[in-house]
């Protein structure tokens, strides 16, 4: 008897524990959706024959709205052996691509080292010793979680070697595509790009200077024994270039690019990497300041943090299992990483703002925004979690120095655990982002009314889709635009919108797979550019500052039409059975259907959590909740959004 009263009375424990817990984040959710995922009401008269009129003119002014166009070396620049290269060329089982495209391109960089070309770098006596090889789980996509390793002696990796015959790629989509070295071949010719960029009608070209080119090897006894200077002066000719075509220019200096040489002795975890970015920042402003519009220090710095220095998943990180294990802790790598570029921002902003005497320097960041959500009712402590590592605490510790808060958006990501979930009735970009344009909106008015008090002007430093059809990118563009116009109607001050990209390119990880560009690129052709439809459309809207309502209804209709046919496009990013994505790229994609769901702007009807227990709950509330809704739909006010904030 006392065995089963101490059953019973266990058993009323967990009973009390698990009703607590689920009432605990029903009640997080509640406020998580009251805050967050209420309806919006745009102030965008849909009836209107023009939907938006961006005060757009020739010449960048104070107020006036400008459209440009954004790329970054790693994507686009040939005869550069940085850490990207280098990452792809390694096989995880061993050896290096062999390819006589590879072979050819090492003698190409040697040969025109003397025009800015970087050397090979050797590897470590470590890297020799030392092998990590990933294994392969369904725990982050793009910008979070983690990839196990279990380190290994060459030996053993020789033997997994002969017992394995498939071998992962570093890089997907990268070793079965020709001569993908030579990205776009922006370095030796930059002006199939500028011309693309002028033709379309931007006022503004961001481009970025790679460091590792600059500086190819560590300066251990200080920079100016390092620098390739011609290098430097071939940026400049190019910013040059830029001014010709009549664009203004917008120049990144570390866009997910580490140096070799920093990633051999730890990179951003360490101190002296601050003192060697302001080595090459400064060889940079002093030899162009006159040449730039806007600087950006940093493009997305949590994201490179999360990806290099937590998952592993990028170059010049190697995280161990420790770091691995602790890196979301108040003394994790992560905050460590994030500590070290706040302070390079710093400086730099410093250093380029006492460089500018007698014109006014605009200098800011690229910060990566995605509207996150959580799939089941369990999830919320997941996405609170993100958010709070994510959303706003760079630009809180940088917000003293900065000019304009750039925003990079893409999408919108569902987190299930510690994953991201493939919701099928979603549409989303081949490389996996969920496409949701409300998103923008909400978090342009989240920034603001954080972020009011600076007086900062925003710009949409990144916003684009991975579609080689061509179907999504039109109606995606259009809708995002229209995101951006009802914020500005809302009182928030957006100077620019910068589109990504021009041409497809080379996308980090995921390679050659996802198409990006409103151009496309043939490699079998000697990288012959061909303009899709979503070009002459961007250029279009580029040129008169408008977003028509016909323009939006013939893009929204063919893709429509798509799905009503059943029409399938291509997917690179691996999907496990419970719908969770994984981090890497496919070689060769996966086929997807078109989605019929409505997600233009201001139409998206947000989906409620769909755990089991949240499904029963609707399913016996769901005659209550829809008269409810109803009423709410004519009585609610316009929507005015607060910070993503929740408590636990």
């Amino acid at each position: 008897m006392a065995v089963l009263g101490l059953i019973f009375t266990a058993t009323k424990l967990a009973g009390v524990l698990v009703t607590i817990t689920v009432a605990a984040n029903a009640l997080s959710f509640s406020r998580y959706r009251r805050k967050n995922l209420r309806p919006i009401r745009p102030l965008i008269d849909e009836s209107s024959d023009t939907l938006a009129n961006f005060d757009v003119g020739a010449e960048v002014q104070e107020n006036r709205f400008f459209f440009g166009l954004a790329t970054a070396p790693a994507h686009v620049e040939d005869n550069l052996n940085d850490a990207w290269l280098q990452f792809a060329e390694e096989r995880p089982c061993g050896g290096t691509e062999s390819s006589q495209g590879l072979q050819e391109a090492d003698a190409l960089m040697a040969s025109v080292s003397g025009d800015g070309g970087s050397h090979q770098r050797k590897a470590s006596e470590n890297e020799k010793k030392r092998k990590r090889k990933p294994l392969k789980i369904a725990m982050e996509a793009m910008i979070r979680g983690f990839r196990k390793y279990s380190e290994q002696d060459e030996e053993e990796e020789d033997r997994d070697e002969e017992e394995n015959v498939d071998c992962e790629h570093n890089v997907a989509a990268w070793h079965n595509v020709p001569h993908p070295e030579e990205r776009l071949r922006f370095w030796s010719n930059p002006d199939t790009e500028l011309r693309l960029a002028k033709d379309a009608g931007v006022s503004v070209f961001r481009m970025g200077i790679d460091w590792t080119r600059i500086m190819p090897t560590e300066p251990k006894n200080g920079k100016k024994e390092t620098v390739d200077w011609a290098a430097l002066e071939r940026y400049k000719w190019i910013i040059q270039r830029v001014h010709h075509y009549g664009m203004k220019v917008m120049l990144t200096l570390f866009h997910h690019s580490l140096p070799p040489w920093a990633g051999d002795y730890g990179g951003w975890k360490m101190e002296k990497t601050v003192d060697y970015f302001m080595d090459f920042t400064s060889l940079v402003a002093d030899s162009m300041w006159e040449l730039v519009d806007y600087w950006v220090t940093f493009n997305e710095p949590h994201v490179f943090c999360m990806l290099t220095y937590c998952a592993g998943a990028w170059p010049g990180g190697n995280p161990d299992v420790l770091e691995v294990a602790t890196s979301a802790l108040p003394t994790g790598v992560f905050r460590q990483t994030m500590h070290w570029m706040t302070v390079a921002h710093s400086k730099a902003y410093d250093y380029i703002h006492g460089m500018s005497t007698g014109m006014e320097s605009k200098v800011g960041i690229a910060h990566h925004v995605s509207f996150t959500r959580p799939y089941g009712l369990f999830d919320v402590p997941a996405a609170v979690l993100s958010n709070s590592l994510t959303l706003f605490p760079y630009v809180d510790a940088v917000s003293d120095k900065l000019d304009f808060i750039g925003i990079n958006y893409y999408g919108q990501e569902v987190i299930s655990g510690a994953g991201l979930k493939l919701v099928e009735r979603d549409e989303y970009s081949e490389s996996g982002r969920g496409i949701y344009p409300d998103g923008l909106y909400r978090i342009l008015l989240q920034f603001h009314e954080r972020y009011k008090h600076l007086d900062l002007p925003f710009i949409i430093t990144e916003n684009g889709v991975s579609d080689a059809t061509d179907l999504i990118r039109r109606p995606y563009l259009l809708e995002h635009l229209l995101a951006i116009y009802a914020a500005i109607l809302e009182g928030v001050r957006v100077l620019g919108y910068l589109f990504w990209t021009i041409s497809d390119n080379w996308e980090w990880a995921d390679g050659y797979g996802p198409k990006f560009g409103l151009v496309a690129v043939d490699r079998m052709n000697g990288l012959a550019r061909i303009p899709r439809p979503s070009y002459f459309l961007f250029s279009k809207v580029v040129k008169s500052g408008k977003v028509t309502r016909q323009e939006r209804e013939r893009a929204w209709i063919e893709l429509q039409s798509a799905a009503k046919e059943k029409k399938t496009r291509p997917f690179y990013r691996a999907v496990d059975k419970h719908g969770l994505m994984y981090a890497g790229g496919l070689d060769s994609p996966t086929w997807r259907p078109f989605i019929k769901r409505d997600w233009r702007f201001g139409h998206y009807k947000m989906d409620g959590l769909e755990d089991p227990i949240s499904r029963l709950s609707r399913f016996i509330l769901a005659p209550l909740l829809h008269k409810k809704d109803n009423d709410q739909m004519f009585d609610e006010k316009t929507l005015v959004m607060q910070p993503l904030e929740v408590s636990l």
